[in-house]
């Protein structure tokens, strides 16, 4: 079967079997190797991407059902040469080790920056709950989410935090932070 969408802001077609998961289909097809591929069982989170800017475990998404929705992936972060605030933010704060993780990591984070742009400790760990990493510990990736919050272009500068914290607890959460859902019809 045929099936287009747009990945990383380019429409694609591409015939697929009918069965292709997302993750292959961006892996295999599209060579877009940045989406990693874990458990096979929908626990770890290395494979999460955005469609249409949600966050959704690729491994437990079939690629046609992506068909006509927007996919974006950790490839995609990148503008112009400028690195998204979220991967800077993973390098200043070293929200990283093995590196495994850290895609489907960025993704989620950058979905819970676009929805809540100064989200507090607790509402990054939530969003970040549906995804393992092994080496971290999750303290840094925190901090790195924060610094990439304080980073955000545009955002209402305070002056610069020490390194290695994050905005204030006093800013606004705007919303609730997105979860990671098993796949783009699931309950967030």
């Amino acid at each position: 079967m045929q099936v287009t969408m747009t990945v990383n802001g380019s429409e694609v077609t591409e015939d697929v079997e009918p069965r292709m998961l997302l993750v292959h289909f961006l892996r295999d097809q599209l060579r877009l190797t940045g989406t990693h591929w874990g458990c096979d069982t929908s626990n770890c989170g290395t494979c999460v991407v955005l469609v249409d800017g949600e966050p959704v475990k690729s491994c437990t998404m079939l690629a046609a059902m992506a068909a006509g929705h927007e996919v974006r992936t950790v490839e995609g972060l990148e503008r112009d040469g400028e690195l998204d605030p979220v991967q800077q933010g993973f390098m200043e704060c070293h929200g990283l080790q093995c590196g495994f993780c850290t895609p489907g990591m960025m993704m989620t984070a950058r979905a819970l920056l676009d929805s809540t742009p100064h989200p507090d400790e607790q509402a990054i760990r939530e969003a970040i709950s549906g995804q393992i990493c092994r080496c971290t510990g999750y303290t840094t990736i925190v901090r790195s989410v924060q610094w990439a919050a304080a980073h955000e272009e545009g955002a209402a500068r305070e002056p610069e935090p020490e390194r290695g914290t994050g905005p204030t607890a006093a800013q606004p959460e705007t919303s609730s932070p997105p979860r990671v859902s098993e796949h783009a019809g699931g309950a967030s």
